[in-house]
């Protein structure tokens, strides 16, 4: 019984330390705030939001996905990020700090909320247009369809 807390214990400690590693790490590039809301802060009309919903980072960066409102989390999209970098998924209602490395474009979405329109784009570096078409001719649902094309207008 005791080695099995200790494990316990043990893990926790490991879990915390690794989260805040991954918290140091990002010192060497500028963070990036992302807050999950359920109503814009910038357009009260807007519901089930990340804000902002457009990021242009540098390599190294970091992006600080913080859930400002309950019920929300930030994941890759399928298809909607470069060759080679990693996909990621936070908690639900937990803060999530990536380091992005790869160039490209990186799709946003929060799982629950998607069809909602909760989305976001994070444009790493220079991107091709190339790129940017391939990225705009993923298929969504809903009003993130809507919310894609603008943001795609954008670029």
């Amino acid at each position: 019984m005791f080695s099995r807390c200790m494990a316990i214990v043990l893990v926790a400690i490991f879990c915390n330390s690794y989260s805040v590693a991954n918290a140091a790490d990002c010192e060497g590039g500028k963070v990036h705030e992302i807050k999950m809301l359920n109503k814009s802060k910038t357009d009260p009309k807007m519901k089930m939001v990340f804000e902002p919903s457009f990021v242009l980072a540098a390599a190294g960066d970091c992006i600080k996905f913080t859930p400002t409102s309950k019920g929300h989390n930030a994941e890759t999209i399928k298809k909607m990020i470069p060759n080679g970098a990693k996909k990621f998924k936070s908690k639900m209602n937990k803060e999530l700090i990536v380091q992005l490395d790869v160039e490209g474009l990186y799709g946003i979405k929060c799982k629950p909320h998607y069809q909602m329109g909760m989305i976001a784009l994070i444009q790493v570096g220079e991107v091709s247009e190339d790129v940017i078409k391939e990225a705009a001719k993923v298929k969504h649902r809903g009003k993130a369809k809507d919310r894609f094309k603008l943001l795609f207008a954008g670029l």
